[in-house]
């Protein structure tokens, strides 16, 4: 599983997705994840709605294998119905 999180400096919830991410890193040896600051890599608003395929009005934006889940909420309920971390 690849996870890639498009997010930006001094998000609280692009920080609760990294340590989501680095979670499953620690725990799962499928899972892997790149963390995108859209403020050093100049990606635009108007850059990721065209990768989200929708209108984007916040960060953190998450892809699991290619899907786009959604935000931080989106993501950890993903993770929960997947029973992704072990108990």
């Amino acid at each position: 599983m690849f996870v890639v999180i498009f997010g930006r400096p001094g998000c609280p919830y692009c920080v609760r997705a990294k340590q989501l991410a680095d979670n499953l890193t620690e725990k799962r040896d499928d899972f892997k994840y790149r963390y995108v600051d859209i403020h050093a890599e100049g990606i635009s608003k108007a850059d990721l709605e065209k990768t989200v395929g929708k209108p984007v009005e916040t960060v953190p934006q998450i892809f699991v294998d290619s899907n786009h889940v959604g935000g931080f909420t989106e993501f950890d309920a993903y993770v929960t119905e997947h029973n992704l971390l072990p108990a």
